[in-house]
């Protein structure tokens, strides 16, 4: 027995009160028969809304500014030469300038050369908000009546991954950016046959490991019930707001006393490294969405999940500022670049047993809003036209062919694959897929990846 399991076999058996984060029970509902592609999945869904022509096609500011330079600016995910000339590009503080020089090259190969790149996903339905396109992408069901402040209406894929895959609790997480914007209620659905019994845990590294983690979890105590009342409350007015649990309070949710000792040991071991410096991040990490995929990798390396989905959303700046989006989406492109480094290099249980899928949650308007930023330049919404419809994805890993483009680039009409695809992808990646098309419960036109090549 490694010491890791022996020192939390001997303190489960003295655990008193704890302060516990908001974790789930084990749960299953059939063992696993079908043969696996992987043994881990990693979504990064690089929300905040990517537009098509400055991402994949990789026209910088010709499609936008009516300034005539083009070139790739996401060189970790995309083949293709760099702009010629740089007016905007890395990002403030790296080469100080303001963004003159581009951040360098994590991965010596592209993701899309390592790996197979749909070029024209739609959304086919619905509208382009984003919670209701980033509940389409982990529900795999176009909930055209999805509200905020609800949670998605149909299982979501951590969900399936529990009840048909047989997972147990700390093998799914939901990491995002933030407790807004009712992002921390995509880890289930309030579908009666799933649920929160089948959920994933949620964390946010900004407000966990921000200034108000800094004050209530670090050292993670044991509180006394009738001594130390008051401490309690305040944690859990914290944990409440920090993970939007309905009705202000923590559900019961019968967790096992090893998740729950787990978890609080990572918890306390992630502040012990952060004191020390220890916590490994991308060479430029200088916005929340850096921050969430840092300690997005500690998650990965101390519970190795089977499936976990990352949040980003800093590229939403490009309503009022495009400057601003053009560095967010090189600051993107290196994250992931630095993420899926991580994954190969640091993680042995996870290298070469992982699937990674990018994708936007949907694209932005193809003619301008009148909002202009320092440099004179307009922004974009996302207001529902036939280019806030047009994203991409990729995958890469162990059984994903590498090098393979399906779709045309510049043809929108020639669609290859649909937002929902997402969830049969991955249930087939892990073994269920054929499980969760027989619950009914995914869109109609939702296809594994695997199907679409």
């Amino acid at each position: 027995m490694d010491r890791r399991n022996f020192v939390k076999k001997a303190a489960l058996t003295t655990m008193g009160l704890t302060a516990a984060p908001y974790i789930l029970p084990s749960g299953r509902l059939f063992a696993q028969t079908n043969s696996q592609l992987a043994g881990h999945v990693v979504f990064v869904l690089l929300a905040g809304v990517v537009r098509q022509q400055e991402s994949i096609l990789q026209r910088y500011l010709s499609d936008s500014q009516e300034i005539n330079i083009e070139g790739n600016i996401m060189p970790n995910l995309f083949d293709g030469q760099a702009p010629e000339q740089k007016i905007v590009y890395g990002t403030t503080g790296f080469d100080g300038q303001d963004g003159g020089v581009p951040i360098p090259k994590v991965l010596s190969r592209s993701l899309a050369s390592q790996g197979t790149l749909f070029r024209e996903v739609q959304v086919s339905k619905g509208g382009t908000g984003h919670y209701n396109n980033l509940s389409n992408a982990v529900s795999g069901y176009y909930g055209v009546s999805q509200g905020l402040q609800n949670r998605p209406l149909h299982p979501t894929i951590f969900e399936y991954a529990r009840r048909l895959g047989g997972f147990q609790a700390s093998d799914v997480w939901f990491v995002g950016n933030g407790i807004g914007n009712s992002t921390p209620l995509l880890n289930y659905s309030t579908h009666p046959d799933f649920g929160r019994y089948y959920g994933a845990n949620f964390f946010a590294p900004t407000v966990t490991f921000g200034g108000a983690g800094e004050r209530h979890l670090k050292g993670f105590k044991n509180y006394h019930p009738e001594e130390e009342l008051d401490p309690i409350r305040r944690m859990q007015a914290f944990l409440n707001q920090s993970f939007m649990v309905e009705g202000r309070e923590i559900p019961h949710l019968d967790n096992t006393e090893e998740e729950v000792y787990d978890i609080k040991q990572f918890i306390k071991q992630t502040f012990e490294r952060k004191e020390r410096g220890q916590i490994i991040s991308p060479p430029v990490s200088d916005n929340g969405d850096l921050v969430t995929l840092t300690y997005a990798a500690q998650v990965m390396e101390w519970f190795k999940p089977k499936i976990t989905v990352l949040n980003m959303n800093s590229i939403d700046v490009c309503h009022g500022d495009f400057t601003a989006y053009l560095k967010a989406l090189h600051r993107g492109d290196h994250g992931v670049g630095w993420l899926w480094s991580f994954i190969q290099n640091n993680i042995p249980e996870m290298r070469d047993d992982t699937i990674m899928i990018v994708m936007p949650e949907h694209g932005r308007n193809l003619n301008p809003n009148p909002i202009l930023d320092t440099n004179n330049w307009y922004g974009y919404d996302h207001s529902g036209d036939v280019n806030s419809r047009r994203m991409w994805s990729l995958m890469v890993g162990p059984n994903v062919p590498q090098g393979l483009q399906v779709g045309e680039e510049d043809n929108p009409d020639n669609v290859v694959s649909d937002q929902t695809d997402i969830v049969p992808t991955i249930a087939e990646i892990l073994g269920f897929k054929q499980r969760v098309y027989n619950e009914g419960l995914i869109d109609p036109v939702a296809r594994s990846l695997f199907d679409r090549i």
